[in-house]
């Protein structure tokens, strides 16, 4: 342990504009206990250490104060942020110059007890420095991932309502970032900057991939020596990139959920508020599309929908590209076609036809920041009243993502009513949930039926909005 270096560079991360030097730490420590052990930066809190309540968020800053997004510090590895530019709570002001949103949640008395109010600051903080217009929508997503453990949120609120956007640009030196391979204890975290540099590090033995690791950090797995090398994918350009083709998206692996629902805004407006759901912005700005999948679990929340918009999904490994669709990913629970050496490159989305709608819903037991008890994805065409193209797909309901193939075929060039009156009653035959801790499976069975419903429901009035709190 102690300080090491590697290629005779330092191993820095910008706090607040100033270089602090990692040293004297273990292989898993989280960007939270380092700030608070190493740095005696107590601001920043633990409430939950799972990335629910918000108490532990910090601000990844990018290109040059321009980009200011929330993060989870308690589901980040130190490993995986060397050379990045980190804001915390102490970095936005202090009692002789306070920000101004500090300064409204004081005149409006939202700190309550203060203990989740440094969360709340960051959030806010990064909302403002956005480009989205600030109402009651965007700040109730920007703080969807802050819980109020004093359950006073209208003062809140009021604060945020009460700072205008000229004046919130926070003022830290900005440093270009100095990314590179840093060894901790026996765990080395490699930072490939280039795809090819792969073919190189797999031949490494011990090692695993590692994109935003909101999920591998969870788990808080202790690394043994059969994956004491972790590859971190992040700042590797051919797996950062959207493109925006006439009949489809492209978006790299690497992609966080944010920037793939920022991109979908103009082109599928109908996976807004699915991918809002998929967790918190602190979550969204970590979480990568590529990760998201590779979990393969059977509640995942993006692999239904991509399975009925017909995605095919691009390989990368030491034998070259490869190309599947994503209904041939899935081979198991929790597991997937991807052998030890190989990536997500990228996903291809094509647009939905005009006419066809989408829906995408999610049942927990909570709206905001919940692990999906059952979820359902549809792309349907109807002409009067007459189903003319269907897919559906759904999770919760199997050992992985499902796609419902056999019973879309069933409903196709029925009535509408007759296709959900027979899907309802039939249901049992294409899909046998398990149960567990968060459903029975004749609860699971009875929820999708519901949900079937919902779009009976939604087709009947031609809705826009497709809201399930609105059905």
């Amino acid at each position: 342990m102690g300080q090491v270096l590697v290629s005779g560079k330092i191993n820095n991360i910008f706090i607040n504009g100033k270089k602090e030097t990692v040293k004297n730490v273990d292989h898993d420590i989280t960007l939270l206990d380092w700030l608070r052990n190493s740095l005696k930066m107590t601001g920043t809190k633990e409430g939950c250490a799972e990335g629910d309540c918000g108490a532990c968020s910090v601000i990844i800053n990018q290109e040059n104060n321009s980009n200011l997004k929330p993060i989870n510090s308690c589901l980040v590895r130190v490993g995986q942020v060397i050379g990045k530019n980190i804001v915390t709570i102490e970095g936005l002001g202090d009692d002789k110059d306070p920000h101004p949103l500090q300064v409204a949640f004081s005149q409006e008395n939202a700190s309550q007890c203060g203990y989740c109010t440094p969360g709340f600051i960051i959030s806010g903080v990064s909302l403002l420095n956005s480009d989205k217009d600030i109402n009651d929508n965007t700040i109730n997503d920007a703080f969807s991932g802050n819980l109020c453990r004093c359950t006073g949120y209208s003062p809140i609120l009021k604060a945020i309502k009460k700072v205008t956007k000229d004046k919130v640009k926070i003022k830290q030196k900005y440093f270009k970032e100095e990314t590179h391979d840093i060894k901790l204890g026996n765990v080395t975290y490699y930072h490939p900057l280039k795809i090819e540099e792969l073919k190189n590090l797999t031949k490494i033995r011990n090692f695993r991939f590692l994109a935003g690791g909101t999920d591998f950090n969870l788990q808080r797995p202790i690394i043994n020596e059969k994956e004491n090398n972790i590859i971190c994918l992040n700042s590797i350009k051919e797996l950062n990139f959207i493109k925006k083709f006439k009949d489809k998206m492209v978006l790299g692996g690497a992609v966080t959920i944010e920037n793939f629902l920022d991109s979908v805004r103009s082109k599928m407006p109908e996976l807004i508020e699915i991918l809002q759901r998929f967790g918190s912005p602190q979550i969204r700005n970590q979480g990568t599309i590529g990760g998201n999948l590779c979990t393969s679990s059977p509640i995942g929340d993006l692999a239904p929908l991509l399975m009925v918009l017909n995605s095919d999904i691009n390989v990368f490994g030491k034998n070259g590209i490869k190309k599947t669709n994503i209904k041939n990913f899935f081979k198991g629970y929790r597991k997937n076609i991807l052998k030890k050496d190989e990536i997500i490159l990228s996903i291809e989305i094509p647009y939905p036809n005009k006419i066809n709608k989408i829906f995408s819903w999610m049942l927990s037991k909570r709206y905001d920041q919940d692990i999906s008890t059952i979820s359902l994805a549809i792309n349907i065409q109807t002409q009067k009243n007459i189903i003319k193209e269907i897919q559906m797909a759904a999770g919760g309901v199997a050992a992985t993502p499902k796609s419902l193939d056999k019973l879309c075929k069933s409903m196709l060039e029925k009535k509408l009513d007759d296709a959900i009156d027979f899907a309802t009653e039939n249901l049992d035959k294409f899909i046998q949930p398990i149960s567990d801790l968060r459903g029975s499976s004749h609860y699971r069975l009875e929820a999708m039926k519901g949900l079937f419903r919902r779009l009976q429901i939604c087709l009947r009035q031609d809705k826009e909005s497709l809201s399930i709190m609105e059905v």
